[in-house]
């Protein structure tokens, strides 16, 4: 890049210059937030230090195939990440079921009861699960009726208490009744997916959220999508052409080094080479990245962003010489296994079977090498999927994200700041950031667009565009 300064000059609104805002980040918040204020007029700038888009839902390439780092799905609920999807004219890569169905394997059932289902009907709430309830075989009749009388009691708290952030889901779920084999086989079947944590480990609050609006809110509210297409394609391809129509000047591997406020009340952002100066910025970085580049004072306890602890999501890639699996997912019980995806058509392979299998909450196994890791997980499969016993396995590798989300350990909701900093014109964005949500691409959407809302608001700028997503992302 040039070593120049940007629309050095009057106040914005003032004749004669455009409003300007840059945004640092280009994840999903990032990106989202860039489009909601290039949608306003604004004149935006998208920082990304990456050679790429997407932040941690990304794509590369190995041998010929194309790689998702990680297996992410959204649910119905997602209104925020769906109007992403619309926005960047990806929907039909990435369609919902027609209606919830995920099969459930237990390794450790006898023959012919591994299998049972989490599913729905078209009943209204809460009749809608009464009759997967009822058929699943992995919980006893006892277990059962238990689960029902705690899904109603979890349907009573409200989510944006203080008070059940403070609290472990885990405790709560024991206080109601709820045996070791109901947390395992429904519970964090469930919210290890959802919230990177076991339910000893998580935010009643958060665990509350998830499930209130998941599984209580509306019949289709957890049918689930995914990518039919490499995660690239979507977060990084189409949401960089989406930016290149509406304007955006978009810049890969440039990284930040300062912000500061400026004498006239803009911004300037430091890159190496150039000096940018706007009218506004949205801080969409990782929490300890934000702690590193706030100017003084723009928050009144920045430290509590160091504060807000990470987690890790492991993920395992094997590819098979032949068809193993006939379903596009499963859940496994009974084995460290968690879920597994059939990435065999988004990743291009031409012959034979390429499964990912995403391990959530792996503290125990982030760092474990990848000789241990198939030497643990080829048997698991191996006892899952009775096909594999006679596949070649061609290829077995991992991926790691050490810092996959935020820990939602119980307290985290007072450590999360809102889009707003006490600095006129900066704000944030981020899946860590106070959603509501936890780190989810539906929370790093909303946190894009309320970033987007606090900055048009404080510029007078149009926000008609956002007001109908807001009101359903906020």
């Amino acid at each position: 890049m040039n070593d120049t300064t940007q629309d050095e000059g009057p106040d914005a609104g003032s004749p004669g210059r455009p409003t300007t805002a840059v945004v640092v980040g280009g994840g999903l918040a990032g990106t989202t937030a860039a489009l909601a204020l290039a949608d306003a007029g604004v004149r935006v700038t998208l920082l990304e230090g990456r050679p790429r888009l997407g932040g941690l839902a990304f794509s590369f390439q190995r041998d010929g195939l194309t790689v998702d780092n990680g297996q992410h799905v959204y649910l119905r609920c997602c209104t925020a990440y769906r109007w992403f999807l619309d926005r960047v004219e990806g929907a039909d890569l990435a369609p919902l079921q027609d209606r919830l169905d995920v099969p459930v394997l237990d390794a450790e059932a006898p023959a012919g009861r591994r299998l049972g289902r989490i599913g729905r009907t078209a009943l209204p709430v809460p009749l809608h699960l009464a009759r997967g309830l009822a058929t699943y075989p992995h919980l006893s009749l006892a277990e059962r009726a238990r689960v029902g009388r705690a899904a109603l009691a979890l349907k009573g708290l409200d989510p944006a208490d203080p008070a059940l952030d403070a609290q472990s889901f885990g405790g709560w779920l024991t206080a109601h009744g709820q045996s070791d084999r109901a947390i395992e086989a429904l519970w964090d079947l469930v919210g290890v997916a959802t919230l990177n944590a076991v339910a000893g480990d998580a935010s009643l609050g958060l665990a509350a959220m998830v499930f209130k609006t998941g599984l209580l809110s509306d019949p289709g509210a957890a049918d689930i999508g995914w990518a039919r297409v490499p995660l690239g394609e979507l977060h990084d391809r189409l949401a960089r052409k989406a930016l290149d129509s509406a304007g955006v000047r978009t810049e890969i591997r440039t990284r930040v080094t300062s912000i500061s406020p400026h004498e006239n009340g803009r911004w300037r952002v430091q890159v190496p080479g150039e000096t940018l100066d706007a009218d506004t910025v949205v801080l969409a970085v990782p929490q300890r990245e934000a702690h590193d580049l706030l100017p003084e004072g723009a928050l009144d306890a920045p430290e509590r962003l160091l504060e807000i602890g990470t987690a890790p999501i492991l993920n395992i890639h094997v590819v098979y010489d032949r068809k193993v699996l006939s379903r596009p997912f499963f859940a496994a019980l009974g084995s460290p296994v968690q879920w597994v995806f059939d990435r065999t058509g988004a990743s291009g392979l031409g012959e034979g079977q390429y499964l990912a299998l995403s391990q959530s909450a792996a503290q125990d196994e982030i760092d474990t090498p990848v000789a241990e890791l198939r030497e643990r997980y080829l048997p698991e499969l191996r006892r899952l999927l009775p096909h594999t016993r006679d596949a070649e396995v061609r290829d077995f590798f991992v991926t790691r994200e050490r810092t996959a989300t935020f820990a939602p350990a119980p307290g985290v909701g007072r450590l999360r700041p809102g889009a707003r900093t006490k600095a006129p014109g900066l704000y944030l964005a981020g899946a860590w950031t106070a959603t509501g949500w936890p780190a989810t691409m539906e929370s790093a959407v909303r946190s894009g667009v309320s970033a987007a809302d606090a900055a048009l608001a404080a510029l007078g700028r149009p926000r008609d565009h956002l007001f109908e997503l807001f009101e359903e992302a906020a």
